[in-house]
């Protein structure tokens, strides 16, 4: 059985030691959606919610959570984020906001955490900027589209 690279000798949670891992180029793609009610999605289309413009601010929120996973995840790693990109996309024939989120970086562990901790933010920012006129909302699916680079090699869904 492989040794688990979170737990010490004595089975206690510790930071896996990357030190003498090569840097190279990691990439991931994560995703997500929130449901709304049609109204509400009117509201963000018309920048019409009391707490201001939705999208841009969930879109800075999630690259901001990026650059800060590794204070949200006990064990993650800090890392030297490239770049990071957040896009929200309403569909309203769904009733839904996607969420996806890119992050690249040149270092010694993926950005996988990166990215899911960036859509989850742009999540919970959309519910709290329109919480006062949807107490319905759902968000979730969210996973990891793909990332590339690492000793595991690239992966897909």
């Amino acid at each position: 059985m492989r040794k688990l690279t979170h737990l010490d000798d004595q089975g206690r949670p510790c930071m896996a030691d990357v030190g003498g891992k090569k840097e190279t180029e990691r990439t991931a793609v994560a995703v997500g959606e929130i449901k709304l009610a049609a109204e509400t999605l009117s509201l963000i289309a018309s920048n019409s919610l009391p707490k201001g413009e939705v999208l841009n601010t969930a879109r800075l929120a999630g690259i901001q959570a990026a650059k800060k996973a590794s204070e949200w995840i006990p064990l993650c790693h800090p890392l030297r984020l490239t770049h990071v990109e957040v896009d929200l996309t309403p569909e309203s024939l769904e009733g839904l906001i996607r969420v996806r989120a890119a992050v690249k970086a040149f270092d010694r562990t993926g950005v996988e955490m990166e990215a899911l901790t960036a859509v989850a933010a742009a999540c919970l920012t959309v519910y709290d900027m329109c919480k006062a006129v949807d107490s319905r909302m759902i968000f979730g699916n969210i996973h990891l589209l793909s990332k590339t680079g690492g000793r595991r090699g690239d992966f897909s869904w």
